[in-house]
């Protein structure tokens, strides 16, 4: 395996600075450990800097939050920036995040999910380093790969330095789905990955770096706590919720296949305790005997498709998520299943029906998958279409890889 960059730092903290690539081998040993529990290794490059953290429920050390280990330490943080659901994780999918003031340490805490989704220079003008500790999941649609890619750029305009502090990928085996069209760039969709990228937030940035995807093909002076004693093969399941409506091992594991149906006409589980797992419509009552009813939840989703009316279709939370690993492909039977179960086919993926669906065209970021579902184009077909952009994306990965595959 090639690396892009040279080791710094006890052989472990990589720099951004460079583009020489070295062979390095993993340090052995059976505890896995995240960047974040590895104080050892970055303690001293925060030490009597003024500090920038991007944080979220998270970004923890064993039970205790980053932050507030940090601030016990005597680590000068000057400020938080909240990312989607904002720095505690209260707010629903989609809602803006206002600027607050924490109450555990008193540090402000600025919201990028709301007025704005970039540090300001002004923001950025009493901070020396940029720490970056959140979860991500692994997919193309989860935002927290788009908000780190911003925090890189404004490192890169005001000449800062950018930490991360590495955490595991619990889909990191799956490199599945269209790579993204880049005329159907958005918000859910900011770079040419598939669906399931098979990265960690660590290897994105590096290959945000490398590939020139940041704003005016911007390098950020960046530095990597990466995980200890981890592959993408490994099984990892989270110990705090990355979201409010990704709340069990399950949901997280089917969310790169379930996801797509926030582009239907379909509730997804929003509006129970079981999104992501369960998906269905009232008008799909007498094609399918499971049944639920979406109510409005604070803080998960508050006005859900299809509120308080039974819905039938698929109970996925029982589904063995280990078949995953053995395809090595998100499913698309349930969308080719459920669309030929619906009635009204033109509503299916009529995102002018409800404020609470997605665009099926960005959210799977091939224009063709809209229209090979609604002409039950066989799977096989529907593959053969992600190529050949899915093999030179698995090709062009491995050189930023910092963990073996298996």
């Amino acid at each position: 395996m090639k690396w892009l960059l040279p080791f710094v730092f006890a052989g472990w903290i990589l720099s951004c600075a460079t583009n020489r690539q070295t062979a390095v081998t993993l340090p052995s040993g059976p505890s896995m450990l995240t960047g974040a529990e590895q104080t050892e290794k970055y303690f001293p490059l925060l030490s009597g800097k003024r500090v920038a953290i991007m944080a979220n429920p998270t970004s923890i050390i064993g039970q205790t939050h980053l932050v507030d280990s940090l601030h016990r330490a005597g680590i000068r943080v000057v400020k938080i920036f909240g990312p989607e659901h904002g720095f505690r994780g209260n707010a629903s999918a989609g809602v803006a995040v206002a600027d607050e003031k924490d109450s555990a340490t008193g540090i402000p805490v600025i919201s990028l999910y709301g007025k704005k989704n970039k540090p300001t220079a002004a923001d950025m003008a009493d901070v020396d380093i940029l720490l970056y500790d959140l979860q991500d999941v692994g997919c193309r649609f989860y935002t927290n790969i788009n908000a780190l890619a911003r925090l890189m750029e404004a490192c890169a305009e005001n000449n800062k330095e950018m930490l991360i502090l590495d955490r595991p990928n619990p889909n990191g085996y799956l490199i599945d789905g269209p790579v993204l069209d880049m005329n159907l760039k958005s918000g859910i969709g900011m770079f040419p990955l598939p669906i399931s990228h098979g990265l960690t937030v660590g290897e994105f940035a590096l290959m945000a770096n490398g590939e020139g995807w940041l704003k005016d093909r911007m390098k950020c002076k960046l530095t990597i706590i990466p995980v200890a004693n981890y592959t993408h093969e490994m099984s990892y399941t989270l110990p705090v919720k990355p979201s409010p409506n990704l709340n069990t091992q399950q949901a997280i594991l089917l969310y790169p296949s379930t996801c797509l149906f926030e582009g239907t006409y379909l509730n997804h589980g929003r509006g129970t305790y079981f999104p992501f797992t369960v998906i269905g419509s009232p008008e799909l009552k007498g094609k399918f005997s499971f049944s639920y009813t979406p109510t409005g939840i604070k803080g998960m989703a508050e006005t859900p498709l299809f509120m308080n009316e039974v819905c039938y279709g698929l109970d996925l939370r029982n589904y063995p998520v280990e078949e995953f690993r053995k395809t090595r492909q998100i499913n698309l039977t349930w969308m080719k299943e459920l669309f030929a179960a619906i009635p009204d086919k033109e509503k299916f993926f009529n995102s002018s029906l409800s404020k609470e669906m997605g665009n099926i065209d960005k959210l799977s970021g091939s224009a063709l998958f809209r229209r090979q579902i609604m002409e039950s184009v066989p799977e096989k077909d529907i593959r053969a279409s992600w190529e050949p952009a899915l093999s030179a994306y698995k090709k062009m990965r491995l050189q930023y890889l910092l963990y073996p595959d298996r």
